[in-house]
């Protein structure tokens, strides 16, 4: 069953208006933050997994255009996890976390999104990493 937006608890007193304040902006973007890190496993892993490559790039001292590339690429992914995580919960807010295809195809392709950002960063990786590895072993 779908929920209709518009129907508002009148008990519910939470803030609907915009922030007219920074601090209380910033305050609530760290509230974002802190919620991901949380309640999201794949944003703990992909933080974990993307300090192998910022270990790698200070044991082989890369070029300032490469530590560009590396911290996009782990920022582009977060950022892609952060999005996904909009979607999942945006989409289970409306179904009321019953199935819907719709839901379904919505979902998937915010999962495939993160996907696609990790692969990419996992090729950009190797291209940085791969000359440096080989003139180290051979």
């Amino acid at each position: 069953m779908l929920m209709d937006l518009k129907e508002r608890n009148k008990k519910d007193k939470s803030q609907v208006w915009k922030n007219t304040k920074f601090v209380v902006s910033f305050n609530h973007a760290l509230d974002g933050i802190k919620t991901i890190f949380k309640e999201e496993r794949n944003m703990r892993n992909h933080t974990m997994i993307g300090i192998i490559p910022v270990l790698l790039g200070w044991y082989f001292k890369i070029s300032a255009l490469e530590w560009i590339a590396v911290v996009t690429c782990i920022f582009l992914v977060m950022l892609m996890e952060f999005i996904n995580t909009i979607f999942e919960t945006v989409v289970d807010m409306v179904t009321d976390y019953e199935f819907h295809p719709l839901a379904k195809k919505a979902k998937d392709i915010a999962a495939g999104a993160v996907l696609i950002a990790a692969i990419f960063t996992i090729i950009v990786a190797a291209v940085i990493f791969m000359p440096k590895f080989i003139a180290l072993y051979f």
